[in-house]
């Protein structure tokens, strides 16, 4: 499929080689029906716990982020989570229709190392309860934003 200025989205097999030629990384993933879904061990620094994340994406959609293990509800004892989505609870990255991500974009130099970002501030937040990350907070006025599309994905992240 064509992108923006010309260029090619790439394929889920074209993004699931990346994953695996990437030293980096050290997943494990697949293409199916359609999906690729890619399960990606994640510890933030040396200090911190280990996650496990499960990154999923289909064609024409966005990829989602979500923590396996440990349970970040569990870990925030109570606290609401900043910048996740519901239903199911996925990790919020990045600003929808901010054009940060698309399909000609590589997971494995975006979304994993956003990932990677996430978890630190989480991890920062957990002790500090002060969310250094920056972005959209649920329920904050967001600056004027332009068209109706950026406004609904500002106000959903």
């Amino acid at each position: 499929m064509i992108g923006r200025g010309g260029q090619y989205d790439l394929t889920l097999s074209q993004q699931l080689l990346f994953l695996k030629a990437s030293p980096a990384i050290s997943g494990v993933g697949q293409v199916r029906a359609n999906k690729l879904t890619w399960q990606e061990p994640i510890r933030p620094t040396a200090l911190a716990r280990s996650y496990l994340a499960t990154i999923t994406f289909q064609p024409g959609q966005t990829p989602g982020v979500q923590i396996d293990d440990p349970d970040l509800e569990l870990l925030a004892a109570g606290r609401p989570l900043p910048h996740v989505y519901r239903d199911p609870l996925r990790l919020c990255l990045y600003l929808p229709g901010a054009r940060e991500w698309d399909a000609r974009k590589r997971i494995d130099q975006t979304i994993i190392p956003w990932t990677y970002l996430w978890l630190y501030y989480f991890e920062d937040w957990l002790w500090s309860d002060d969310w250094k990350g920056e972005g959209q907070h649920p329920g904050e006025e967001p600056e004027p934003v332009g068209n109706r599309a950026m406004r609904r994905a500002v106000a959903r992240c």
